[in-house]
């Protein structure tokens, strides 16, 4: 009987090897800028032809290899940076010169220069396809090394017909660099397409400078430091405001140890972070870089390495989710009139833990009559505000709408309506948690008619209501008897916030959409249909206590549609429109 099980022989073995790191241009690209990474280069040249296709040239002034190293580079198996199973777990580079070059070598031709600073000449090694070695030969070069690679998959038609258009091509190796070159923002790049300049990065001190190369404009000068660290774990990045999200294309890239790598679990878990700070779809752009123990995370989980295993990955996600949150509390992720902000810094200390502000109980009042002086210092801090008669602001009511506030550093206009609906929200979620929040008894109960659906929605949520203030019991039919209402301020309408709350969480809408569970759906609609309108006229001790609640919650800068709740506008800009600068 004939065998059915073979041997392989070592051409077909190595470019089945090959298919795992080498799927496309990209990956050579990757693979090959990886090594010039490690190789400690300060300057990395990239030139495509066909998209990668036809030809891929990278070019390092990094250390350079001997020739022996730069022949045993080719060997399978061949590697400078582990010797013992147990380096796995500690594994800092990328994966200087030797694991990639024979899989590349397999499915291509390809020469290899390369000088040692302290050679007198170079090595060039050319490989034909199938990974022989052809030529060894001295080469003039000046430190550093170049790799070009012509034809990729020339001997395996069955890979090159899968390969997409030629833009297609070169978009994934533009991608592909430009991860690399904000995962190290210190070297200086450069990508070439066909002769066409894509990407010419100098060298920059940070990643905030290097994303504001890539992507010039507002996009870059909208983004704030976010931070946060748990026993060891590290993160550090770049997030957008959240008045710069908007639906659709997003920028998201994750960096762990200077590595890139994808988990869209920690994109949701950053997503989660913005939650009732940006309106539902809205995909804030995200740049994190996270710094973890040796043995926390396994990067040898995926054959291109594009992927991790952390050993902790709920509390990794915590930690993200939490420096994005706090990133939001602070005056930077309010919106700004400044057109042309700098790209800020890339680490900032994560803010002293502050106590909790917390609403008064007095329902009768208009909102808790807090001076500015009991603010908790960080908030008090966060908007620089200078002292004025009694310690307090100066504040301006403008169209009946908007508040206008003196800083040391220009002035804040803040929305009345989107800030009271903070105040609201904050409030009624604290007292969620423990009990609700007591309604005022009324003298003549409301009697309100609903629809079928909206009558069985006040059933289901009776309990959840009574918690909010309303105490609501069906009459029969589809009738409503409101014996209790919340009362947040003198102007409330119970009947029609009442209304268009029950509307609102029968219907469905955006707003009720985006909240995480009935709590906040309770919450966010109360607050939206319960805060003082636009146009209501407020006096100045109201506009203080307002203002005061507003930068006594977590998260001041934002309503809970995603809408600013302050806008500032620095004397930076002021200085600009008026010509002194």
């Amino acid at each position: 009987m004939a065998r059915r099980i073979q041997i392989l022989p070592d051409a077909v073995a190595n470019q089945i090897a090959a298919g795992e790191v080498v799927e496309r241009p990209a990956s050579v690209v990757k693979e090959l800028v990886e090594n010039a990474l490690d190789a400690r280069a300060t300057r990395i040249e990239v030139s495509i032809e066909s998209g990668g296709k036809r030809r891929i040239r990278v070019t390092d002034d990094g250390v350079g290899m001997s020739r022996e190293d730069s022949l045993l580079c080719l060997d399978r198996h061949a590697t400078s940076k582990i010797q013992a199973a147990s380096d796995l777990n500690g594994i800092l580079t990328l994966g200087f010169r030797g694991e990639a070059l024979p899989s590349i070598g397999a499915v291509a031709r390809m020469t290899l220069e390369t000088c040692e600073a302290d050679d007198e000449v170079g090595t060039r090694v050319t490989v034909d396809g199938g990974g022989r070695i052809s030529g060894v030969d001295d080469f003039p070069r000046q430190q550093g090394t170049t790799v070009e690679v012509r034809n990729l998959f020339f001997n395996a038609p069955a890979r090159s017909k899968f390969l997409k258009s030629v833009s297609a091509e070169s978009r994934a190796v533009s991608e592909a660099v430009t991860s690399l070159a904000l995962a190290n923002p210190q070297v200086a790049f450069t990508l070439t397409s066909d002769d066409r300049t894509l990407l010419e990065l100098t060298s920059v001190k940070d990643a905030a400078a290097r994303i504001a190369q890539v992507w010039p404009g507002e996009e870059a000068a909208a983004l704030i430091a976010a931070s946060g660290e748990d026993s060891g774990l590290v993160v550090r990045g770049l997030i957008q405001r959240p008045d710069a999200a908007q639906p659709g294309l997003r920028r998201a890239q994750l960096f762990v140890n200077g590595r890139p790598f994808r988990a869209p679990s920690l994109i949701r878990a950053a997503d989660r972070g913005y939650k009732t700070t940006i309106p539902h779809g809205a995909r804030p752009w995200v740049f994190l870089y996270l710094r973890v123990p040796d043995g926390d995370v396994d990067v040898n989980v995926h054959p291109a390495k594009a992927e991790v295993r952390f050993r902790e990955g709920g509390r990794v996600e915590a930690v993200v989710e939490e420096a994005v949150r706090s990133a939001l509390e602070g005056e930077h992720s309010s919106a700004s009139f400044d057109t042309q902000l700098s790209p800020p810094a890339m680490v900032r200390e994560k803010p002293d833990p502050r106590e909790e502000a917390r609403a008064s109980t007095d329902q009768m009042a208009l909102f808790a009559t807090r001076t500015i002086s009991e603010v908790t210092g960080a908030q008090a801090e966060s908007v620089d505000l200078p002292e004025s008669v009694g310690g307090r602001p100066r504040l301006w009511q403008v169209l009946n709408t908007y508040i206008l506030a003196e800083t040391r550093d220009g002035i804040i206009i803040v929305d009345q309506h989107s800030a009271h609906e903070r105040v609201l929200f904050e409030r009624l979620m604290t007292a969620f948690g423990s009990g609700g929040q007591d309604g005022q008894r009324l003298l003549f109960p409301l009697t309100i008619r609903l629809t079928p659906a909206e009558y069985a929605q006040v059933q289901d949520l009776s309990g959840l209501l009574a918690r909010a203030g309303f105490e609501a019991e069906g009459f029969g039919g589809d009738t409503v008897i409101v014996h209790a209402v919340p009362n947040p301020h003198p102007y409330f309408d119970a009947e029609r916030a009442f209304r268009e709350m029950i509307a609102e969480l029968t219907n469905g809408s955006e707003l009720v959409r985006s909240a995480r569970n009935q709590h906040e759906r309770i919450a966010m609609t109360f607050a939206c249909k319960g805060a003082i309108k636009a146009g209501q006229k407020l006096n100045d001790r109201e506009m203080q206590e307002l203002f005061d609640q507003l930068f006594a919650t977590q998260l001041p800068h934002h309503d809970v549609h995603g809408r600013p709740t302050i806008v500032r506008l620095p004397s930076s800009e002021l200085e600009r429109k008026f010509g002194r600068h």
